[in-house]
């Protein structure tokens, strides 16, 4: 005879669906009491009792507080991009649109601006390394963006070529300057250089370590063209009697310059912003321009 499981339990045991009962009503009231403890923590952070955790960037860590507290802003730039940063060999004396630029935040911060000089090819390191902002014709890149925040763009422009007046019509395509022979000339590290070597396999590419002199090169018949922000070709071109700006107006590319703000501070990014938004409206970034491109710049 075969032996049969019982349909009803032994004492003292739960059947299947005693046991599937038990389990749903257990489950309730852990849900219950869940929805207990959640609404005890929140009423506990209202009432003023334990705080929830400040979402990220929400001042508590931002440099904002730092540099006010420190009463300094550092300012990590090269010091050798007119008109946007230069640093005088001589006297020590910084300018440019965005030094100027970056001492009027530094007055609306009520703090004191320190310059800390780094090289194209440092700036993310030194930047990195301690700075608050970044300025001097910073130009964007995901590159640069995967270790940094950047402010709104302040300029809009792209890449075009600068060489001896009368020569403009053999350097103004890409095909033209991507020819053996033809001398590029650039400075070591940034977009320039990024820029050559992507479109100019062919050519000769000289890469120049002193971005003051670079222009030099140019006008010695050193280097045939060079390849480079069509706001510095505007301003090289009125300070070199011998070189021509290649249709600045129409460059080869879209490129954008800004701010470097360190990466994952929204309270600081949009405090620049917002002091950007100012200066613009009240003239500020119009007077610092003017004095290296005149009103119509």
């Amino acid at each position: 005879m075969k032996n049969r499981t019982p349909l009803t339990p032994a004492p003292g045991k739960a059947g299947p669906r005693t046991a599937a009962r038990r389990l749903a009503v257990l489950a309730s009231v852990g849900v219950l009491l869940a929805g207990l403890t959640a609404c005890s923590a929140q009423a506990d952070g209202a009432d003023g009792g334990q705080a929830a955790t400040p979402p990220a960037g929400s001042g508590t860590d931002s440099r904002l507080e730092s540099i006010k507290a420190e009463g300094v802003l550092r300012v990590c730039t090269t010091g050798d991009y007119r008109p946007f940063t230069y640093l005088d060999p001589d006297s020590g004396e910084w300018s440019g649109i965005d030094v100027d630029m970056v001492r009027d935040l530094a007055d609306r911060l009520e703090v004191e601006p320190e310059f800390v000089q780094t090289t194209w090819k440092d700036l993310m390191p030194d930047f990195l390394a301690g700075c608050d902002i970044g300025v001097g014709g910073v130009s964007i890149s995901l590159a640069r963006a995967e270790q940094a925040f950047y402010s709104d763009p302040v300029l809009t422009e792209g890449k075009t070529p600068i060489t001896l007046c009368g020569k403009e019509e053999l350097y103004d395509t890409v095909e033209e300057i991507n020819q053996p022979g033809v001398r590029s000339i650039m400075p070591i590290g940034g977009t320039n250089e990024v820029f050559a070597e992507e479109h100019y396999p062919n050519g000769e590419l000289i890469k120049f370590e002193d971005n003051n002199t670079i222009f030099d090169e140019i006008v010695a018949g050193r280097a045939d063209v060079m390849t480079t922000d069509a706001s510095e070709t505007r301003w090289v071109a009125n300070e070199y009697p011998e070189l021509c700006a290649v249709h600045p107006d129409d460059p080869f590319n879209f490129s954008q310059k800004a701010y470097l703000l360190p990466l994952g501070d929204t309270v600081f990014q949009d405090y620049v912003n917002q002091w950007l938004v100012m200066a613009e409206a009240d003239g500020t970034y119009d007077a610092a321009k003017e004095t290296w491109w005149g009103s119509e710049g």
